[in-house]
């Protein structure tokens, strides 16, 4: 199974006060020992370790980068992605949907990925399938 994973789902699993904690953990690892690849984008990484790092701390930070990401495939975003990314972005004009959204969907398009391990909503209204489901 190949999956792209949202910074929602990755917080979520980080931190143990967070009311999704108990279903991203048990998502989580559940995705590992099926030993499905798991992608996600430098823009994600960026997102998430200033959230973790900003909410939980500098020990969170080193947690989500020493011992979770060298289990990510990090797809870098290339100037295409992110001009695509951005014209989507300026076109939906949606003040809850991200940059970072944006360029997650062109990636996992070019990428054919159909599933999202992900608690945002907006990647359900994109079409795609999310992990855990509802």
């Amino acid at each position: 199974m190949r999956l792209f994973v949202d910074t929602s789902a990755l917080y979520a699993v980080l931190d143990a006060d967070d009311a999704r904690h108990k279903q991203a953990k048990c998502a989580w690892l559940a995705l590992l020992e099926r030993e499905a690849q798991m992608i996600c984008t430098g823009y994600i990484l960026v997102e998430t370790v200033a959230l973790v790092q900003r909410r939980l701390g500098m020990e969170a930070a080193r947690v989500l980068l020493r011992d979770v990401v060298p289990l990510l495939r990090v797809e870098w975003v290339s100037e295409v992605s992110h001009e695509a990314g951005v014209a989507a972005f300026l076109a939906a004009g949606d003040r809850g949907l991200s940059l970072v959204d944006c360029v997650s969907f062109e990636t996992m398009r070019r990428l054919g990925l159909d599933t999202a391990f992900a608690f945002d909503r907006h990647f359900e209204e994109q079409g795609f399938r999310c992990v855990p489901e509802k």
